[in-house]
């Protein structure tokens, strides 16, 4: 619309005819959001009008008016409708309308006006008193207290169908919560109260009407698209919210929180007897008794599982937050808290889960895990550039509002591995690990979608081998990001010593020996050798039996014998490594099984060159001759005897088992690296050992028993 058309447009906008008005302010809202238009009709007196068709009109004339009057404001434009004598008048006229109009479009604009409204105190950088009583939930509460269902109605509407009605009602919540948690906000009110009473008591007021449920639903919904930004916004409020709950300091001269450490205390059945007879708090001699008559433990706070007996002192690191965790965890699990109080009290005290340590712990492992200290509430202002759907999964974390269902699931976990594990003392914190490494598994790659109860069963029954595994495979890559180089040079130099190690384990079952059974001819009359490596490692000894003996022949029995020096190579069709490799790299040739029916005869051969003094001298070209036959009575025999004579000669193993238990103890030995785990055995020395015993008095009547 041309700006020369304005006074003729002013004219019927104060037209007694509805029709007339309807259609003019329906075309004011299509171009009252371009600044030069804006101006000539404000200057022109637009805005009484404006204010004039809100306060009087209804229906359709009512819903432009309202639309008109919030792109205005977008642009930045017409706060003075807002300041003077009448301007409470239209405000309590928009929340009447909120809270009595079941119209969607004017409810829209309503709310799309006090949004503009009450986040007008914040980008305003006016310190008038007069402009601060005029914008933010100042300028609301005459008309809140005239409408107290005002913010009933707004939390309803989060549950709305209509998605930008939602997104407006979810925008308002959002500005009424930063223009409470804004310090100039709390300091303008004039009301004596310091910073830190608005925020809790907003938003107690709104938690308690269920906001936290209809946003939580509303993250996890099909139409998050439509209201993508508000969601975002409401995401990093509650996480700075979380932040300034945990920067409020616990202070026992405070009377809230005394009631919370109290109510603690009480619901951790102080007077209950236990299993001895006496009380689970004045079991022992020790006890103090107050003025009033009444028994003191010394240990009231520590058998709660507090590190002293002044507990403000744990809560320097969780704050407030920590204590709110603890007293709403204590309170929904009452009884199960105070039955872990009686098991634990059973129990020495450098083996008792230190419930209360546990529930900080739980706080703070949540706090890093949702990255609340990143939150800022700058950040919390704009959320204007688009977000991409196939970015909702990483982007929204709903399950951050469902904070103390969370904590109490992570804590039963901790619980739950401290006992699987027989964990310590000294071990809380390799529990409180793997606890964080449970919740970034379970709840930080969670879809968008899944529920919490889906979260909670799935913390309950995650399998604690797969969690120590998981541990593993995280520490391993985050010593490679670390260390790089030095942790192949490690993994090597464990390889190395994980093959001397299987090398020794496979040599001593040729030194034990082993019966083979012939195979090939079945009218054989001794179907069964019996073979064993000499004590000096330089022969292998063999004969043939009718039978299998019940005790194994010693080497003076067997009266067949190979010297290993002589032996040219080992071939087997014991299955490789690498069912493809024809032969080794040290010359060790495997023939492939290619069938069942061949598997089932698996042969080891050794030979030998026909004149090894001619290969020895360099003269022609070397022959081998078969010397002896094993076929091994099982897979696992066969790879020891296999791998046992190969790595005799200095020749590499080639089957699969032995490469799997080189790895296996090369892993265990990264693992104990990795873990730092102590062992009684590097400990060094006890005090005194290295000292020689003094001869002194002895004489030399003694004796060496063979």
């Amino acid at each position: 619309m041309d700006q020369a058309d304005i006074p003729a447009l002013l004219s019927r906008l104060a037209s007694d005819e509805d029709a007339a008005r309807k259609m003019a302010v329906f075309k004011l809202q299509s171009s009252i959001n371009d600044p030069a238009f804006a101006d000539v009709f404000i200057s022109s007196g637009g805005l009484v009008i404006l204010r004039r068709l809100i306060m009087t009109s209804g229906g359709n004339t009512l819903a432009y008016a309202l639309q008109s009057l919030s792109r205005l404001l977008e642009v930045d434009m017409g706060w003075d409708i807002f300041e003077g004598p009448t301007a409470s008048e239209l405000v309590e006229r928009i929340v009447e309308l909120i809270v009595t109009n079941p119209l969607v479009n004017i409810l829209r604009g309503a709310m799309s006006i006090l949004v503009a409204l009450v986040g007008h105190s914040q980008s305003s950088g006016s310190e008038s008193p007069i402009q601060d009583q005029a914008f933010g939930f100042r300028a609301l509460k005459p008309a809140v207290a005239i409408y107290p269902q005002f913010f009933d109605l707004v939390v309803q509407q989060l549950n709305s169908a209509d998605h930008a009605l939602c997104a407006n009602a979810l925008m308002l919540v959002n500005a009424l919560i930063r223009d409470a948690l804004s310090t100039k906000s709390v300091m303008a009110g004039g009301n004596g109260k310091s910073a830190g009473e608005e925020w809790p008591k907003l938003m107690k007021r709104l938690q308690d009407l269920g906001l936290i449920k209809a946003v939580y639903k509303l993250m996890q919904g099909t139409g998050l698209q439509d209201l993508a930004h508000p969601a975002l916004e409401f995401q990093n409020l509650s996480k700075v919210i979380q932040r300034k709950w945990r920067d409020v300091k616990v202070d026992l001269e405070r009377p809230e929180h005394r009631r919370s450490l109290k109510s603690l205390h009480l619901s951790s059945a102080p007077d209950r007897p236990t299993t001895n007879g006496h009380t689970s708090d004045n079991s022992t001699d020790t006890t103090a008794t107050k003025k009033d008559g009444r028994k003191h433990s010394p240990e009231k706070w520590r058998r709660l599982g507090f590190e002293t007996e002044s507990p403000a002192q744990d809560f320097d690191v969780a704050g407030y937050l920590g204590m709110m965790d603890m007293t709403d965890y204590v309170r929904k699990n009452e009884d199960r808290f105070q039955k872990l109080l009686l098991e634990q009290a059973t129990k020495p005290i450098n083996e008792r889960c230190p419930v209360a340590r546990a529930s900080l712990a739980m706080t703070m492992i949540l706090y890093e895990h949702f990255d609340v200290d990143k939150a800022d509430m700058e950040d919390a202002k704009g959320y204007h550039q688009g977000v991409d759907t196939k970015d909702y999964d990483r982007v929204f974390q709903p399950l951050l509002l469902q904070w103390p269902r969370l904590h109490a699931a992570g804590l039963h976990s901790f619980f739950r591995i401290w006992k699987a594990t027989g964990a310590v003392q000294e071990d809380f914190d390799k529990v409180a690990e793997l606890v964080r490494i449970l919740i970034e598994k379970v709840a930080g790659q969670a879809p968008r979608t899944r529920d919490i109860l889906e979260i909670e069963e799935d913390l309950q029954e995650y399998d604690m081998t797969r969690l120590r595994e998981l541990q593993m495979e995280l520490l391993e890559m985050s010593f490679e990001e670390t260390w790089g180089k030095h942790l192949y040079q490690v993994r090597d130099v464990l390889k190395q010593e994980a093959l001397q190690f299987v090398k020794e384990q496979r040599i001593r079952c040729l030194l034990e020996g082993a019966w083979f059974q012939k195979k090939e001819d079945a009218a054989e009359k001794k179907p069964w050798r019996f073979a064993r490596l000499s004590h000096n490692r330089r022969y292998l000894h063999y004969t043939d039996f009718e039978k299998q003996m019940a005790q194994d022949p010693g080497l003076n029995t067997l009266m067949e014998k190979i010297d290993l020096s002589t032996i040219s190579s080992v071939v087997s069709n014991v299955s490789p490594t690498n069912d493809d490799s024809k032969t080794t790299a040290s010359g060790a040739t495997i023939q492939n099984i290619t069938s069942t029916a061949e598997k089932a005869k698996t042969k080891i051969t050794i030979y030998s060159f026909v004149n090894p003094a001619d290969v020895s001298a360099g003269g022609g070209e070397a022959k081998e001759q078969a010397v002896l036959s094993l076929w091994p009575t099982s897979h696992s025999v066969a790879s020891e005897w296999l791998d046992g004579l190969l790595l005799l000669l200095g020749q590499a193993p080639v089957t699969t088992e032995t490469s799997k238990l080189v790895n296996l103890v090369g892993g265990y030995g990264l693992k104990i690296r990795l873990l730092n785990v102590r062992m009684d055995t590097l400990e060094g020395p006890p005090a005194g050992a290295g000292i020689v015993p003094s001869r002194e008095g002895l004489d030399e009547d003694y004796f060496y028993e063979v």
